[in-house]
């Protein structure tokens, strides 16, 4: 089954990117269920966004993902990039 894959990417104006799709686990991915949400996190990925607290936020100017990262030492004002 599909779930919730969050990773971190290069890019961003901070150095480092979050994005979010749809997809299936492969074998070493980290998988958690949340609320009968599947969230898929690969290797990689997994220690630039331990615990990080990612929320769905659906406002007037905008709609979409935001991660609260207690590991990030800035943060861009989109609040999409990140650096450690």
């Amino acid at each position: 089954p599909k779930g919730l894959r969050i990773y971190v990417e290069g890019g961003g104006c901070s150095g480092f990117q979050y994005g979010f799709s749809m997809d299936e686990a492969s074998e070493d991915d980290h998988v958690i269920e949340f609320d009968g949400v599947q969230v898929i996190i690969d290797p990689m990925s997994a220690p630039y966004i331990k615990t990080s607290v990612v929320d769905y936020n659906e406002g007037l100017m905008n709609a979409g993902f935001i991660v609260r990262n207690p590991n990030a030492k800035t943060t861009c004002g989109c609040g999409s990039s990140f650096n450690l």
